[in-house]
């Protein structure tokens, strides 16, 4: 199994997962051409993509997603905001449904987002194994056994906002915002400690701020912390995500 990244961070999210014999999307917040040129515009083994909340950075193509013949899978009131023109090409799922598809399971879980029904995901697949895919959140309450890979957002460092937006700055709003919409590098780390990691391969850090985040810190910190494999995700990366290193 390959980890492509088609783009990630607030410019646009777009991942995607791929063996000899089938592609799975994960959001769509790019431009459709990204999207397509990714795929070497062979949608034939796309079985599905998922959408984890509505705003455009990451479901910003979920129409011509699926008038490539690609079925979207997101929360049902996500569904209702997005308000596509093919639904019979959108599915829902709610938290904690488990879905097939392709040879892909993916289970939904609730994350807090300032988006409708925000959603993260537990991916699993024979090449995978388990996978969590987690962003745009403040918190997440689970915690996830048997781990193999990891992609989890980490934004923002609060040492980073409480330097550039403290008490003398006017934009407070815009420090509670980031602080109540996504995952900052300590919740990050708190989460990953949380976690049983014994069987984890990759953690794969995503959707950093282009201000408010440091790409050598946050890779160093989590991979002092972990002992894994520790890449940030960039436009264009491609690694081995398979259940083992060999």
């Amino acid at each position: 199994m390959k980890l492509k990244v088609i783009s990630t961070g607030s410019i646009g999210n777009a991942y995607i997962l791929e063996n000899e014999n089938e592609v799975l999307l994960i959001e769509c917040g790019v431009n459709i051409m990204d999207i397509k040129k990714a795929l070497n515009f062979d949608f034939s083994k796309v079985v599905g993509c998922l959408v984890s909340h509505e705003h455009q950075d990451h479901a910003k193509s979920f129409d011509e997603v699926m008038r490539l013949g690609i079925t979207t899978y997101t929360g049902s009131k996500t569904t209702q905001v997005l308000n596509p023109d093919n639904f019979h090409r959108s599915m829902t799922i709610s938290p904690k449904q488990i879905v097939k598809i392709g040879n892909f399971k993916v289970m939904a879980f609730d994350v807090q987002h300032d988006a409708v029904e925000p959603l993260g995901f537990i991916i699993e697949h024979p090449d995978c194994g388990k996978v969590l895919f987690l962003t745009d959140t403040n918190y997440c309450k689970y915690t996830f056994p048997g781990l193999n890979n990891i992609i989890i957002e980490a934004n923002f460092s609060k040492e980073i906002i409480d330097r550039k937006f403290g008490p003398d700055s006017d934009k407070e709003f815009l420090r509670n915002r980031i602080l109540k919409s996504h995952f900052s590098l300590e919740n990050c780390k708190d989460m990953l400690a949380a976690n049983d990691l014994s069987k984890v391969n990759n953690i794969v850090l995503i959707h950093l701020s282009d201000s408010n985040s440091n790409e050598k810190q946050f890779q160093s910190e989590v991979s002092e912390l972990t002992g894994k494999n520790v890449t940030v995700a960039r436009k264009g990366l491609t690694i081995d995500f398979n259940i083992t290193p060999f």
